[in-house]
């Protein structure tokens, strides 16, 4: 197996009035929300679906199955953890993570430094190798149009070095 390995993941939802709209964690204040089974929170979904592509482990629909009522309303935050724990047991640690949420509404740069402080601290890494940024689609799309949101996430994995910690 390779000492690094990348990962890429993506996921949309719908917005929908009577939802609350979560981003990395973050209750961001919006009159409409993403509809889901869990909390619906693309950016961390992305996060987790390259977590888990990342080391062929399958996406977050195997593990945390839409249908499953155990994860109705679920923190996405708490999966996020859960998935870390599947990526420790396989040896890897983050070297870092890029990701992108597209949204043509609401304005999300004033919440961006909170997502990246929960997604680091469900990952256990410094903030700063978690790099989160919004953009929207000039009015283009299902994003642009107002009728959902979607993220996409690149990162690296290393094969930890066991006596001490840290990436080979």
């Amino acid at each position: 197996m390779s000492m690094l390995r990348i990962g890429h993941g993506y996921d949309a939802h719908r917005l929908v009035p009577g939802r609350r709209m979560i981003l990395g964690g973050v209750d961001v204040p919006h009159h409409l929300g993403l509809d889901g089974h869990s909390d619906a929170d693309v950016l961390t979904h992305a996060v987790m679906d390259a977590l888990l592509g990342a080391l062929s482990l399958g996406d977050i629909g195997l593990h945390f199955p839409p249908g499953d009522a155990a994860f109705a309303g679920a923190d996405s935050i708490k999966l996020l953890q859960k998935v870390v724990g599947m990526i420790k047991e396989q040896g890897f640690s983050l070297c870092n993570l890029d990701a992108t949420i597209i949204a043509q509404k609401p304005k999300l740069a004033g919440h961006i430094p909170k997502m990246r402080e929960n997604l680091a601290a469900a990952i256990g890494v410094p903030v700063g190798l978690c790099s989160v940024k919004a953009t929207t689609e000039e009015g283009m799309g299902f994003t642009g149009r107002e009728e959902g949101v979607a993220a996409h996430c690149v990162l690296l994995l290393a094969k930890e070095n066991r006596e001490n910690k840290r990436p080979v």
